[in-house]
């Protein structure tokens, strides 16, 4: 395929890709449907007549929920009309009038959430982030809980406090433990950190409660997936989270990336899902692979230094996958919506360098870990920048994520 569009080499958003998002512009402030391409927004309700009449109220809504609500065989047909309408010699390309007014640069939009989430659930499915944590806290013998490998571990965050890329999130208040045995303190978190993680929207009708979707259906209730930091406070996460998990530690903010990158996008780049032993429930088991060679980055940036590349993962390295906990997730018969998000947890591999969070990568603050610079650190300081970056690449195209970014704004004062 090749698009009228100019696509820049090494560009995040060939015709391969067409992420949606939803967007605005300083002339026009209503939010609508898009479609990235190359460095260009494709405004899908300005071209809503070149779909059949059944999509237009999901392309000319302000957020995706519709578009995800119509379900996998609608979204394979939105996309096979938009990568056709965007090939040179199309109708759009033609029609030179509609084209410069569809079409509109990536510099001039405003990027907003891509849905209402109604719910939000993060998982903890990466096995060497849970191993190292498990470490850390209780020694190698007992690093992973007896549960672990039996089913996909969560917990339901807060939908309300997801926002997008380039929000700024203010450094966390709250109840700590600085000295063991001795009495808690109030104030500002000390060890604030980031998480590397990917999220999926999840897409198709609502199910009703006491319905479940199987592990074998679950494929098509992945709407697409979008790159996550799901912020965390880790000094109070430890003096709160017993007996009932995270709660303010985790409340505080959680980033994604605008742009929704779709399943479709991503088939070139299926690998082997991760060795699962022992073998799940059957209620879990699945031969179908889900799981994408997703190549991931975290940067910090200072505020007066330049950016250093702290992490770099990959999505392969989830033991559990996106199907996996869906049906877990459902099993007991939880309801589903368009729009629910559902988080990887960390995902960290088997190298230093590619641990998933500062807990990690200094090792409970044991050791600092390099800037450009000179500087160095052990956990987050006020004013710093986490861009998360993430990509697929083979020898004829790369699928991005764009990046999901924030800065860490100091404490409210007391």
């Amino acid at each position: 395929m090749k698009s009228f569009v100019s696509v820049p080499e090494n560009s995040d958003f060939p015709i391969q890709n067409l992420p949606y998002g939803i967007f605005s512009t300083q002339e026009k402030s209503e939010r609508r449907v898009g479609v990235a391409i190359g460095e260009y927004v494709l405004d899908l309700g300005m071209i809503k007549q070149y779909y059949p009449n059944k999509y237009h109220d999901a392309l000319t809504a302000n957020v995706l929920n519709s578009l995800m609500a119509l379900g996998y065989d609608a979204w394979k047909e939105i996309r096979q009309i938009t990568q056709n309408l965007l090939q040179e010699g199309s109708a759009l390309h033609t029609n030179s009038n509609l084209k410069d007014t569809a079409l509109i640069p990536l510099a001039l939009v405003q990027m907003h959430l891509p849905a209402n989430i109604g719910d939000y659930t993060d998982f903890y499915s990466s096995i060497h982030h849970a191993t190292n944590v498990g470490i850390m806290f209780r020694g190698n013998d007992n690093a992973l809980m007896p549960n672990w490998k039996h089913l996909p571990v969560g917990y339901h965050g807060r939908a309300s406090s997801v926002v997008v890329s380039n929000t700024p999130i203010r450094r966390p208040l709250g109840q700590t433990l600085p000295v063991d045995g001795a009495d808690p303190v109030f104030g500002p978190c000390r060890l604030f950190d980031f998480e590397l993680e990917m999220a999926f929207f999840v897409g198709g009708p609502p199910t009703q409660l006491g319905e479940r979707v199987t592990v074998d259906d679950a494929a098509k209730r992945v709407f697409g997936f979008v790159l996550m930091n799901d912020w965390s406070a880790r000094d109070i996460q430890k003096w709160e989270y017993q007996p009932l998990g995270p709660f303010t530690a985790k409340n505080l903010g959680t980033t994604i990336s605008p742009w929704v990158v779709t399943v479709a996008a991503l088939e070139p780049f299926k690998v082997d899902n991760f060795p699962q032993k022992p073998t799940p429930f059957p209620y879990l088991y699945h031969e179908q692979h889900f799981n994408f060679d997703i190549k991931l980055e975290v940067d910090i940036k200072p505020a007066k230094g330049v950016a250093t590349t702290v992490c770099r993962s990959n999505y392969r390295n989830l033991y559990w996958t996106a199907l996996q906990q869906i049906a877990h997730h459902t099993v007991t018969g939880c309801n589903l919506n368009p729009g629910d998000l559902m988080a990887s947890g960390t995902i960290s591999g088997d190298t230093a360098d590619s641990f998933g969070s500062m807990l990690e990568l200094s090792w409970r603050g044991t050791k600092a870990i390099p800037l450009l610079g000179g500087e160095s650190r052990k956990f987050l300081q006020d004013n710093d920048e986490v861009v998360v970056r993430g990509y697929c690449r083979n020898d004829d195209f790369k699928i991005g994520f764009g990046t999901c970014s924030g800065i860490v704004l100091p404490a409210m004062t007391l």
